[in-house]
Order: C-alpha cells, then structure tokens, then sequence
C-alpha cells in the first residue's frame, strides 16, 4: 500500500469511526457506572500522579466524559479530545475542557501535560500508525510525563466489527500481544507497570492491558 492509499484508508477508517460514536454517544452518556476493573484502573493512576504531584491530563478519546469528569474532581487540570462531535457535546454539557480531535494531531493544541490517559481507545489505531501515534504523545508529555495505556488485547489480530443493535456502521479495532506492545511501547517510552487482567465476559478477547508509561529522559549531548 502507497502512501496515498494509507491515508485515504485511514481517513476511512476514521469517518467510520466518527459517525458511529455520534449515533452512540446518548447510549454512552447514559452508562456512567463503570465495571470494579475499569475504576480500580484509574483510581491507581490518579493516585500515582497525586503522589508525583503531577497537575495536568489530556484524556483522548474522551467519550462522554466521565473519565475525565473524574480526573477534574480528583483535583487535576483536564483537557479532552474526542474524534466525535456528539461525544465531545457531552463533554462540554459536563464543563469539560474538549476539542473534536483526532490522536495523529495533538501537536495542534500547542500545549504540553504532565499526563495523558488513555482506556480504549487507541484500539482503534492500526498496527501501522501506532507508532506515529505514540510519538505524537510523547511530544505533548511534559519531562518525566506518565502516560496510561489500556486496551482489550491477548492476541496480535486487527478487523472491522458491527455492532449492529446500534449502527451498521463498521468500527476498526486492533488488537495486540503482550509482546508486540512492549516492542514497540520500549522505542519511546519507559515502561514502569504492565499489568495483564483477565476478563471473564470478553470472549476471544479476554485480557485487558493496563499500562503505565513515563517519557524518557533525554540527555543532550549524548
């Protein structure tokens, strides 16, 4: 594939992705209680920026903004991004910081955080740009920055699914192996907890990866 069929395939993808999270999101913003798993997940992150006395977040893929939402009560200065405008609408009926974003642009907001959160959502990122897309974090972390990273995995797949009870709207998800999201997380990242739990309603997908990440630190001159 050229680079002119990547794009056009990925911009596809992403439109897919649009109008499929505008038709769902009153169905998400109706869901605010989360799984004991998810909120144990982020309760350890904000404890560990507390403790590191960290005062910024970027949360991508937002969603309907109960993320975030708990991040801002928590005492943390949030900023949103969210692919859909519908989602980003919730976000903004809830006093959320949010822009209608995409993840390969976040150098356009010009600003820099102590945090990035992530529950996911990058599952939607193909195995091809994943690494563009990692490094596009990276250069909006502030030094010594913590990124969380978690997504439904176990196995290395990628495929389109409907979920047809909401929209014939295909989404793109990507799935990854401990493996191949340590070789290429460790390319940029300092990787300081990589915690697999073990899902009991997943199906074939039955393991969700629970990362913590810091920016390395760059020594000039060497």
């Amino acid at each position: 594939m050229n680079l002119q069929e990547k794009t056009l395939n990925s911009e596809k993808l992403k439109n897919n992705l649009r109008n499929y999270y505008n038709t769902e999101a009153n169905i998400r913003d109706g869901k605010s209680v989360k799984a004991n798993w998810k909120v144990n997940v982020r309760e350890k992150f904000a404890e560990l920026l507390k403790h590191e006395c960290k005062s910024t977040l970027l949360e991508l893929g937002a969603g309907a903004g109960y993320d975030s939402l708990y991040f801002m009560e928590n005492g943390f200065n949030v900023v949103a991004i969210d692919l859909s405008i519908e989602m980003v609408n919730k976000c903004i009926e809830k006093g959320i910081e949010v822009y209608e974003l995409d993840f390969y642009k976040l150098s356009s907001l010009n600003r820099n955080f102590d945090s990035i959160y992530a529950i996911n959502t990058l599952l939607h990122v193909p195995k091809s740009d994943l690494l563009q897309v990692l490094k596009e974090i990276n250069n909006v972390l502030n030094n010594n920055g913590l990124f969380y990273m978690g997504l439904y995995g176990g196995s290395d797949k990628e495929n389109e699914w409907v979920k047809s009870d909401v929209s014939d709207i295909p989404r793109f998800f990507s799935f990854h192996s401990e493996q191949y999201l340590r070789s290429v997380l460790e390319n940029i990242f300092e990787i300081i907890d990589f915690e697999q739990i073990k899902l009991d309603d997943k199906g074939e997908i039955d393991i969700f990866h629970s990362i913590t990440l810091r920016k390395k630190i760059v020594i000039r001159g060497q």
